[in-house]
């Protein structure tokens, strides 16, 4: 006798499964998978797992740039309850030994080139007792070499030997979900969730717009009829929460997702794939995605068919107002979508602007979210005042092996109310909007005045001549700290410190306004297009790159 389905997220994806079996779920470079396709791969790979006796709450990472097997493993995990861990294929030894040690992996489906670099902290990870190789073209004899070191098995050959079918054991709503952080300002943390929890904060609840579903089986009601589903490009890495959250999001509505595999960010390459694949939706970063991809459109010659594009989402890390005037402009018939998320919230909110310019980071937040004093009380909309973003409801159970971030982070009212108070301040507006201000581990004190970088990059960013920027604070003996801005300009532009200071303080309070400025040909970002801050703070202090400075009056 089957089991009762839960709110798990391989039991939901199941269900998908069993309604929509011959739709088309996946694009992933050459692969295409149906529902059923996918399903059958997942469980082999499964039942390979569970073999070697990896069960539930073990951790499996998946070492891989974007494919179909990190989709297929992330999905096998949790069939048989085991947890996926999310590691960035950029870490160096030192970063992947951390994050390997500190999530106590057991397993590492991994792709070839990356073997040298796990046989080097082998032993010093003696919880993973098995490796699964990702074959990605790499032909050097250092990279076989070190698979046969790591003992580590043909991931294909590992589905060959297993049945497509399913029967598993049941499954739970208290799985869990791991998600490491991006560690822009610190090493990763290890976010852990519920399965029911993330599915209602993150992955829609059943479809966003909609009633959250109250019984799994619902689900299936909420499956696009045929002919209706929506084809949708996720550019964000599958190794960060937006990745996997889109991703999710799209299969549980019985969509297509079309996973950009590309291992560098290539504008006309995601606009042929959306010609190719007759793409609905676009789903980026914020502007380190969306400008290139607008500017494409717009260099001369360029003659990409947009007229299927019906909406543009960014999530992950913020649009600027002009990036999202650029995209109306250039994409008169989609809708741009600014949304608002953190691995310790979910999908927080989101806004679309209409009509008239884009506004700033403001968004509807839903509603186990507001904005909290010191006191861990409610700010007063439109009062001014300035607290941290909280969710309340579905929210995470910890950090892992950190009670310190765990205390400091999850914290409990005097009614009984549990929130998630991770860091970000902001404050309610009168309409009952909230508009984000920045996190307040990157905010800047110059003068006693608090600056968020990310106001200051918005206002940079709408300067003709800027094509990317990212400020933070640097030391000053008077005001303890001084705004320096990192900027890219556009091609064959030049910018000025005091042409910038014109700019900005059109737009910003005198004390806002940058005092440096280093210019640099490419700024660096992570893999899913945030500034990279510990980068910026170096470049600032000791870049060889031209600084020019202003004394602040």
């Amino acid at each position: 006798m089957a089991s009762v389905p839960a709110f798990n997220l391989a039991d939901l994806f199941e269900l998908v499964v069993d309604t929509v079996p011959d739709r088309l779920a996946l694009v992933a470079g050459d692969r295409r998978l149906t529902y059923r396709e996918l399903d059958e791969r997942a469980n082999r790979l499964a039942h390979h797992l569970a073999a070697i006796g990896i069960g539930p709450g073990d951790p499996v990472a998946i070492y891989s740039w974007n494919r179909a097997e990190w989709v297929e493993a992330m999905f096998a995990a949790w069939k048989i309850r085991a947890v996926p861990l999310n590691v960035n294929y950029r870490y160096v030894t030192e970063e992947a030994r951390y994050i390997l040690d500190n999530a106590d992996a057991v397993a590492v489906v991994h792709e070839r080139s990356f073997a040298p670099l796990l046989a080097v902290i082998r032993d010093d990870l003696p919880r993973i007792r098995h490796y699964v190789v990702l074959d990605d073209g790499s032909d050097a004899d250092e990279a076989h070499a070190a698979c046969e070191a790591l003992e580590a098995v043909d991931y294909e050959a590992a589905l060959r030997s297993q049945p497509p079918g399913r029967g598993f054991p049941p499954r739970s709503s208290d799985d869990l979900y791991v998600l490491y952080t991006g560690g822009t300002t610190g090493m990763p943390k290890g976010v852990v969730w519920r399965h029911e929890d993330i599915f209602f904060a993150a992955m829609g609840g059943g479809g966003f717009g909609q009633p959250p579903i109250t019984t799994p089986e619902e689900l299936t009601g909420r499956v696009a009829a045929e002919g209706a589903q929506l084809v949708g490009i996720c550019n964000a890495p599958m190794m960060h929460g937006g990745g996997q959250w889109v991703t999710c999001i799209a299969f549980f509505g019985g969509n297509t997702v079309i996973l950009n595999t590309d291992r560098h960010f290539d504008p006309d390459a995601v606009w042929r794939l959306a010609e190719r694949e007759h793409a609905r939706t676009i789903m980026v970063v914020g502007d380190a995605m969306a400008r290139p991809l607008v500017d494409a459109l717009s260099r001369p010659g360029a003659s990409y068919d947009t007229s299927n594009i019906v909406g543009i989402g960014s999530g992950g890390a913020l649009l600027s107002s002009a990036v999202k005037d650029q995209l109306r402009a250039a994409l008169p018939n989609a809708v741009v979508v600014d949304s608002f998320g953190a691995s310790e919230t979910g999908a927080g909110g989101s806004v679309m602007d209409l009509d008239g310019p884009a506004a700033g980071p403001r968004f509807t937040m839903g509603e186990f979210m507001t904005v909290l004093d010191d006191d861990l009380r409610p700010v007063r909309p439109g009062s001014g005042e300035v607290g941290r973003l909280a969710r309340s409801g579905h929210v995470p159970l910890r950090y892992h092996k950190d009670d310190e971030k765990t205390a400091a982070t999850f914290l409990t009212t005097a009614d009984g109310t549990r929130w998630v108070v991770p860091g970000d301040y902001a404050r309610i507006e009168s309409d009952g909007t909230i508009t984000l201000l920045g996190r307040g581990s990157v905010c800047i004190n110059s003068g006693g005045e608090k600056i968020f970088p990310e106001e200051v990059e918005a206002a940079l960013k709408s300067h003709p001549d800027v094509f990317d920027a990212v400020v933070v604070g640097v030391a000053d003996d008077r005001f303890v700290e001084r705004v320096a801005a990192i900027v890219q300009p556009r091609p064959a532009a030049s910018v000025s410190l005091e042409d910038l200071q014109v700019h900005c303080r059109t737009k910003l309070a005198g004390y806002k306004v940058p005092r440096q400025l280093v210019v640099v040909d490419e700024l660096v970002r992570t893999p899913v297009g945030k500034p990279d801050y510990r980068w910026a703070k170096v470049t600032a202090t000791g870049s060889p790159a031209p600084v020019a400075t202003d004394a602040r009056s």
